[in-house]
């Protein structure tokens, strides 16, 4: 099939943003005097709940506490705008590949998006940090995970991605590092390249998934090409 776009996830795909965002929620707890604390194993378990908020209510829920007891919107949004803070701060790095591949995708007339379960100022701010612009001029679209009513491993965002391109699912391909990426990608309709990242390299990818140690052995549109073609 003929590639005309490339939809991009985001945290641990695009960069290694999830130690930062463990970081932006453990300060986010402190500032509002709260005695909860996410170390790197308990933040694995929880990685398997997609989205912020739901994250913070079902770690509440397995120790016993009531969500309602805390204003998580409130929380969420703190924790956000401490995330954006550390990234203006130069405290995070595209992962290898990444940038020659969305350069490699515009100078060959390729369709790019994103469709991530974290929320549009989480990837603008990413995209001003590691690329000194805005996201909306490298993207041609954009589907945040406050967008859609199911976030991974339903497909809606990639759906919503692949409307908002004007492209067929199997003319696009989809890039990401973790089993429920794969998942929400594939009942999308669309291919996937996984190259697992720190907090995922033990998700159960299934035997027939692509999967690559990093995004330098994609870093180019035909090296992608190459290995769709070699997989199909």
């Amino acid at each position: 099939m003929t590639l005309r776009a490339i939809i991009f996830d985001v945290d641990g795909t695009l960069a290694e943003t999830e130690e930062l965002h463990r970081r932006a929620f453990n300060e986010t707890f402190a500032a509002h005097g709260l005695d909860w604390h996410w170390d790197q194993d308990r933040y694995r378990e929880l990685l398997q709940v997609t989205g912020g908020k739901e994250r913070m209510a079902h770690d509440l829920a397995e120790r016993g506490l009531a969500a309602d007891d805390h204003d998580i919107p409130t929380l969420h949004r703190a924790k956000t705008g401490r995330y954006t803070q550390l990234m203006a701060r130069g405290e995070i790095a595209l992962r290898p590949g990444i940038a020659d591949l969305i350069r490699s995708g515009r100078e060959t007339g390729l369709r790019l998006a994103i469709a991530t379960t974290t929320s549009r100022p989480n990837i603008d701010a990413l995209i001003r940090a590691t690329l000194g612009c805005e996201a909306g001029e490298l993207f041609d679209a954009i589907a945040a995970g406050d967008e859609v009513a199911e976030k991974k491993p339903a497909p809606d965002v990639y759906l919503l991605a692949l409307d908002r391109l004007g492209v067929p699912p199997e003319h696009a391909v989809a890039l990401e590092d973790s089993a429920n990426g794969l998942m929400s990608a594939r009942a999308a309709g669309l291919r996937c390249v996984v190259s697992p990242a720190t907090y995922t390299a033990g998700d159960p990818f299934p035997d027939d998934c692509t999967i690559v140690g990093d995004f330098t052995h994609v870093a180019s549109t035909e090296a992608l090409e190459r290995l769709l073609e070699a997989k199909a």
